[in-house]
């Protein structure tokens, strides 16, 4: 039997069954199709359409820079090649802020493009109302705290969070109002991981970590960071298991070498005429 037959569709309660059964939640970023396909096929359990692709994608240089319609745009193109794992869409800046009611809607707009669930920053009075709405209305929500980087102007930049035994409590708290909001999962980012195990031992839900260490309920890293594609930047707690710059570029400069010494293509690589009919060409151009 074959890995694909084998591997069984990704839920909300997927998730809260690996937190009680003490097993690793695997997530990653994915911003196509046919990335989302081979991860969904490698078996990870879920899929998180990052608004980090303001920066590994689209070049901007932070998150603050993407709209809703490219959320919109990725997202749906990751819940074409995904096809079992869960599939997370972040709520982009200003997209949950201004009203219940449009945080709703865009929510919404990003179930309807394909995602299984959405995912927000922060836990202030109004968020945990979004959150409560969200569920209320049949849209699954993932809460993030730590280091939320579309706050990252108030927070003065990327710095570690919970580093102190009184911060280590507020994120907790933060994280029981998520729960209690209806959050089914909790990405943890940028936390000592002494301050990030607490916090998972005291949440039902389970903890998605990402530079908060070894204690979470499972990892996600950015796919170009794992990848090796995205040179400009590599986190402290990302793993590269893959040098894809350095395979695309020398794959692009074989292809260069190769047309402008003429070896590409080749006899194989081209189409023909029939005898028949290159024999009639080289009449009609006599």
């Amino acid at each position: 039997m074959s890995v694909e037959t084998k591997l069984k569709d990704v839920t909300v309660s997927t998730f809260l069954k690996k937190k009680e059964n003490k097993e690793k939640i695997t997530m990653l970023t994915a911003y196509d199709c046919s990335t989302a396909k081979y991860f969904d096929d490698a078996g990870v359990d879920s899929i998180l359409v990052g608004d980090s692709l303001g920066m590994v994608v689209l070049g901007y240089e932070s998150t603050h820079h993407v709209t809703m319609t490219e959320m919109q745009i990725f997202t749906a193109a990751v819940a074409r090649g995904a096809k079992r794992c869960l599939v997370v869409a972040d709520m982009p800046f200003m997209s949950y802020h201004l009203s219940i009611e449009e945080a709703v809607k865009n929510a919404g707009e990003l179930i309807r493009a394909g995602a299984s669930a959405v995912k927000l920053e922060g836990a202030t009075d109004f968020i945990l109302s979004v959150v409560k709405r969200c569920v209320e209305s049949g849209i699954p929500v993932v809460g993030h705290l730590g280091f939320t980087p579309q706050y990252l102007n108030v927070l003065g930049g990327y710095k570690i969070q919970g580093k102190s035994a009184e911060n280590t409590k507020y994120i907790l708290n933060q994280a029981k109002k998520l729960q209690e909001a209806g959050a089914f999962a909790v990405v943890l980012e940028m936390v000592p991981e002494e301050s990030a195990k607490l916090i998972t031992e005291k949440l039902d839900i389970p903890t998605i970590g990402i530079g908060a260490g070894r204690y979470t309920d499972g990892q996600v890293l950015v796919a170009d960071d794992v990848l090796g594609k995205y040179s400009e930047f590599k986190p402290k707690f990302a793993r590269r298991y893959s040098n894809l710059k350095d395979i695309i570029s020398e794959a692009a400069k074989n292809y260069i070498s190769d047309v402008t010494s003429a070896k590409f293509p080749d006899d194989t690589e081209v189409f023909h005429l029939s005898e028949e009919e290159h024999s009639a060409l080289k009449e009609i151009i006599k």
